[in-house]
């Protein structure tokens, strides 16, 4: 069976088939930079980098877009309040926004185009829609005129009609009708602004996202996602825009996050209910914080609480301690002439969740449905050890691996699988044990226990057992 995930578009699930073979184009609409990321842009750029790794996981090479919205109302208006250049304020928080998303663990796109440095495009794209009769020039910019695209509102399913009933058009617009949106506008005294055939301005904010789309993944591609504030009217008018310049269909499929809510509202800058990823970071390790999103299907809301957060934090203790488990038991484990009753138990139990791992994925990336059977395993394994007195290196190695593909996919977990470093490091820890044992004969207890203490620090924890001392990762 292959993936199948649920386009928007058609409100069903499909049989994900990209365009070319082995290969998707992917474009996921970025912020617009004028503050802070907040918890709720978190899950949805979280969710598209699990899905983007678990299609780069299952084979396929991903072409990932995102822009940078680094001109707008928004970005206007904060820096007029803060006596900030817009050019300088969307710089820094672009910048801020690349470092969270570092923090995050979130691969970066393959491109992040900006629209201060896609203006020319933006132009072109706007003649060409004049050209073919869908714009028009307004008193205050130029609009796209709705009623001329007669699949307006497919995305949404709102039709024209009730987008008229109560609407208006604005004092100083010079748009025809009230459903038209703006893809030129002229500028205000004071505002950034660049030379067109328009006269000086800048442009709207759905033909940003048509322009570097096309010129980055060509006028069809497979994969736009965004938060579902954005079905409308940001990607409807995408959709109009685009297919009215191309005439043909523009994107295969359309994913869309669900709502990271706070109290039964959803969380947003505008109600003033969010919490910066900056502030998160602070309190819990980023992992934590990816897990807590994953717990939930991408599509479904995602409600905040204190709780629901320390949850994600004991769960993801409780992984890495079963991920230390195994790692101490591999250095007694013993390769496997036979399995007793202990073995095939864990084998099965491994087997069987490794499938329901890929089938959950397989289902429109059910990151909740996978993360059941990677709890499954890590029970297992655990019963497992407290069997069996020598454990057999072939069933720790089945349950490793699954770990890995866990870690490859979801994010987590990437410092277990970095093997290079983790071997130089392990060889470190045990000289260091090995010069504490020493220490604790010589009765230094002084300077032992400073070792001890130090590698704590560092998130180094020493057990001392019966049969010597052991080590294992903890956060700090």
């Amino acid at each position: 069976m292959g993936i199948k995930v649920y386009n928007t578009m058609t409100r069903q699930k499909e049989e994900f088939k990209p365009l070319r073979d082995g290969e998707v184009r992917m474009y996921v609409c970025g912020p617009t930079v004028y503050d802070y990321t907040h918890l709720g842009h978190a899950r949805t750029y979280i969710a598209f980098d699990v899905i983007r790794r678990y299609l780069e996981h299952r084979g396929y090479t991903v072409l990932m877009v995102m822009n940078f919205t680094d001109i707008d109302d928004k970005i206007i208006r904060r820096a007029n309040e803060t006596g900030e250049d817009p050019k300088e304020l969307a710089e820094r928080f672009l910048r801020y926004f690349v470092e969270d998303m570092n923090a995050l663990k979130v691969k970066p796109a393959d491109i992040y185009p900006r629209v201060t440095e896609h203006i020319g495009d933006i132009i072109d794209f706007v003649k060409k829609l004049q050209e073919k009769g869908y714009a028009y020039e307004g008193s205050d910019g130029v609009y796209f005129e709705v009623r001329k695209f007669r699949d307006y509102g497919k995305l949404s399913k709102i039709k024209v009609e009730d987008l008229v009933k109560g609407a208006r058009v604005e004092p100083g617009e010079g748009k025809k009708n009230p459903e038209d949106f703006a893809l030129w506008k002229r500028a205000k005294p004071g505002e950034p602004k660049w030379a067109s055939p328009w006269g000086e301005g800048r442009p709207g904010w759905h033909i940003e996202c048509s322009t570097m789309s096309t010129k980055y993944l060509g006028e069809s591609f497979d994969v736009h996602g965004g938060g579902s504030d954005l079905i409308f009217p940001h990607h409807e008018n995408e959709i109009a825009q685009t297919e009215a310049c191309t005439g043909h269909e523009w994107v295969r499929y359309w994913l869309h996050t669900g709502f990271l809510m706070v109290n039964g509202e959803k969380m947003s800058k505008s109600l003033g209910n969010f919490i910066t990823i900056r502030e998160m970071l602070k309190r819990y390790d980023p992992e934590v914080i990816r897990l807590f999103v994953l717990q939930r299907h991408y599509r479904s809301p995602l409600d905040y609480t204190e709780e629901g957060i320390e949850h994600a934090k004991n769960n993801l203790e409780r992984l890495y301690n079963t991920l230390e488990n195994i790692r101490v038991a591999m250095e007694k484990a013993v390769i496997s002439f036979r399995w007793g009753d202990e073995e095939f138990e864990a084998y099965e139990v491994i087997r069987d969740a490794r499938e329901k791992f890929y089938r959950a994925m397989d289902d429109d990336f059910n990151t909740a449905e996978a993360l059941k059977a990677v709890f499954e395993v890590s029970n297992a394994v655990n019963r497992y050890l407290t069997k069996v007195e020598v454990p057999k290196e072939s069933i720790l190695r089945k349950a490793w691996e699954f770990f890995r593909v866990v870690s490859d996919v979801f994010g987590i977990f990437e410092d277990y699988f970095r093997e290079e470093k983790a071997g130089e490091a392990e060889a470190l820890i045990k000289l260091l044990i090995e010069v504490r044992a020493q220490l604790r004969r010589e009765r230094n207890f002084t300077l032992a226990d400073r070792i001890r203490a130090e590698l704590r620090q560092l998130g180094i924890q020493l057990e001392d057992t019966p049969q010597g001392t052991v080590w294992k990762k903890v956060k700090v």
